[in-house]
């Protein structure tokens, strides 16, 4: 009894340390006041307000969602490719062709960035918001790939032998039974991908010149020091970020209660 109440507390005690930040930002983008600082002085959406009247903020948005949606439908289509072929088209050098796709996993996001800025520079191509999407493909592509491929079961396998039997062709097969089966997880790899590349700085910031995501945006503004304005920023992104976060676990629950 005693071993699990302290289970219990551990896990409270670290609950309450990683949301207590956070809390404490949504808290102040309510202030009322300059100072982004104890004693709270509200509720007001005085902050919220002059944030969605902020040109700058407001574009940023606009170029997140972009960004954030257009690579997220890039890195599943292409990660639902690979899989696709590396768990039914065996080859001598799968393991190899798993390996180089999941090895920007291991690659520091700055590394990624500097490579891909110099790449673009060679091919003078400029700093732009389709740039940031191709680095967040990138990112995002073992993921999507890691997701997918781990769904590719034999079942699947299974089903897609009948339907060939039966005279389908293979676009037919992927289209019909292979991507039906696969919506759940196809789903949750591109809202995963897109929230990655929401909240992603260093590739944004490295690859961005006047057209900048949200994060850039609010970096931005941290250089000039606190205030209640950027607090309504960060739990804007915040807010986004749970609310596609909660929209995987969904589908993901689903998923499993009609495997059930």
């Amino acid at each position: 009894m005693v071993g699990r109440f302290a289970s219990w507390a551990y896990l409270g005690i670290a609950l309450l340390f990683i949301f207590l930040p956070v809390l404490v930002l949504i808290q102040f983008s309510f202030q009322g006041g300059m100072a982004p600082v104890p004693p709270f002085d509200g509720p007001s959406l005085r902050w919220w307000a002059k944030v969605m009247a902020n040109r700058k903020i407001t574009d940023g948005l606009w170029n997140s969602l972009l960004v954030g949606l257009g690579s997220a439908f890039m890195a599943t289509v292409l990660g639902f490719l690979a899989a696709y072929a590396m768990a039914r088209k065996r080859r001598r050098l799968s393991g190899l062709y798993q390996f180089l796709l999941m090895a920007p996993i291991t690659v520091s996001y700055l590394i990624i960035g500097m490579g891909l800025q110099i790449f673009f520079n060679h091919l003078g191509i400029g700093k732009s918001l389709w740039v940031i999407g191709i680095g967040h493909v990138v990112i995002n592509l073992p993921l999507t790939f890691a997701i997918l491929y781990s769904q590719l079961g034999e079942h699947q396998a299974n089903i897609e032998r009948a339907a060939y039997d039966l005279g389908a062709s293979d676009a037919r097969v992927v289209l019909e039974i292979t991507v039906p089966m696969l919506w759940p997880s196809l789903l949750a790899a591109f809202f995963i991908a897109a929230t990655l590349s929401w909240d992603e700085f260093v590739i944004a910031f490295l690859l961005s010149r006047f057209d900048v995501t949200l994060p850039v945006v609010i970096w931005s503004m941290l250089r000039s020091g606190l205030s209640p304005e950027l607090n309504a920023a960060g739990t804007l992104v915040f807010g986004i970020s749970i609310l596609a976060v909660a929209l995987v676990e969904l589908l993901l629950w689903r998923a499993r209660r009609n495997r059930a």
